[in-house]
């Protein structure tokens, strides 16, 4: 899986976030360092919801984002049915 980072630098060090997964930060002295901090990061952030969500219900949803060019913002398709993002 790839996930978008988000790198915030400041004097001494760089965080790191990852925007689809709320909450999901890190940081490192350098920028390698951070993106491999924040990529155990995300292994962390993943298995700690597969661990709290073990005993609930879980779905497949298949989502494609196909972008319109008439509009200024893309559709967002969910199974056939379309809405806006």
């Amino acid at each position: 899986m790839k996930y978008t980072v988000v790198s915030h630098r400041a004097q001494d060090s760089i965080s790191v976030s990852v925007p689809g997964l709320p909450g999901c930060w890190s940081e490192g002295d350098t920028e390698e360092e951070a993106l491999e901090n924040i990529r155990i990061a995300i292994q962390e952030y993943l298995a700690a919801v597969s661990q709290i969500s073990r005993d609930q219900e879980r779905y497949n949803v298949e989502v494609a984002r196909i972008v319109v060019l008439k509009r200024r913002s893309p559709w967002v398709v969910l199974r056939g049915t379309r809405a806006f993002p």
